[in-house]
Parts: structure tokens; C-alpha cells; sequence
């Protein structure tokens, strides 16, 4: 959990996300009950938005900087377009479920959901992903500097919530509270 998602831990990303290989779909629903009331004060949600042979991908997530990024003019044009209704985040997770039981790829908009610009999102759907300007997290096709910056601060924090996970540091004390709190 911390190598692949400490920037949304850290409340600098709005989510990410992560596969589980279970044995037990009940032990692993329990795991994430678990780490839902560890997290809840926090301001720190974890689900399953999709299970398959196994494994299930897990989505990591901020509600309140969620419902933040689709309130963005690009974003909810984009979602409307793939059938959500914006305005609802908890909605919107429900279709994006939808969305991916559907196929066996990924929905692009799902970049919306883990804090991606909407003028990147935008530009992979309709450039094919092809023609961007850089690539790290994700394709670049708006602000280049600015994203190189988001890249490097999220390698950095992994970096750090990775040692402090080394030196004994547990996940609930390095996950910073929406309302202000300790980091690690």
C-alpha cells in the first residue's frame, strides 16, 4: 500500500491504485474493513472497484479532494460524456466500477479518479495517446513543467514513506489527516 500509494497517504495526490492477490474474498474484504476504520478520520477511503481471478484492484482515495477535481468545468464536460453524473462523487466510483466490469481495459477517465489534470485526461483520449509532451505518472499533454514537479514530489514522498515503513513507522501515523496532522 505505502510503495504504491503514499502521495495520496500523504494528501499531496487524490488517489491511486494498487492490486491484491487474495486467497480469501472474505479475508480480503476484511483487510480493507480494516484499514477503512484505521483511515476513515484521517479523510482516507479504500475499495475494490473491480475483482478478478484473484486479484482485486484497489482504489485508495481522498473523497474531499475527489469531489474537489470533479467539480472542474473539463472534468465534468469529460465524465458526461462517459455516461457519469459529476456533480456525486460516490456516484461517479459506481459507475467507474460499472465502467470497468464492462471491459478488460481501463476506462481512460480514470485518471480523473486519481488526481490526473483534466486537460491530460482529455488529451489521452482524444490524441490516442500519442503526441504528448512527457510521460511519469501519466501522459502529459497540458502544463509540462508543472507535472515533471507533481512526478518528482510523488517519487520523492514514496521514497520517504518507504524508509519511515523500513525504520518501523506504521501507516495510520505517516497518513496525513485532512485536517491537518503529522507526517512521517
Amino acid at each position: 500500500m505505502v510503495r504504491n500509494c503514499a502521495p495520496t497517504l500523504a494528501g499531496i495526490k487524490t488517489g491511486n491504485l494498487f492490486s491484491y492477490r487474495y486467497d480469501s474474498t472474505e479475508q480480503m474484504r476484511e483487510s480493507l474493513r480494516f484499514w477503512n476504520r484505521r483511515l476513515h478520520d484521517k479523510g482516507v477511503r479504500i475499495l475494490p472497484l473491480r475483482y478478478c481471478n484473484n486479484q482485486a484492484l484497489i482504489y485508495l482515495y481522498r473523497p474531499a479532494h475527489l469531489a474537489n477535481d470533479l467539480h472542474d468545468d473539463e472534468a465534468k464536460a469529460l465524465l458526461r460524456d462517459c455516461g457519469y453524473v459529476p456533480e456525486y462523487a460516490g456516484q461517479c466510483i459506481v459507475r467507474l466500477m460499472q465502467r470497468l466490469r464492462e471491459s478488460d481495459d481501463f476506462p481512460h477517465e480514470i485518471g480523473l479518479f486519481l488526481g490526473y489534470p483534466p486537460e491530460d485526461v482529455s488529451g489521452f483520449i482524444t490524441q490516442h495517446a500519442c503526441g504528448y509532451k512527457c510521460a511519469g505518472c501519466w501522459k502529459v499533454y497540458g502544463d509540462e513543467a508543472k507535472c515533471r514537479r507533481l512526478f518528482m514530489q510523488y517519487k520523492q514522498c514514496t521514497r520517504l514513506y518507504e524508509d519511515c515503513l523500513k525504520c518501523g513507522t506504521d501507516v495510520v501515523s505517516m497518513t496525513v489527516s485532512d485536517k491537518g496532522g503529522a507526517k512521517c
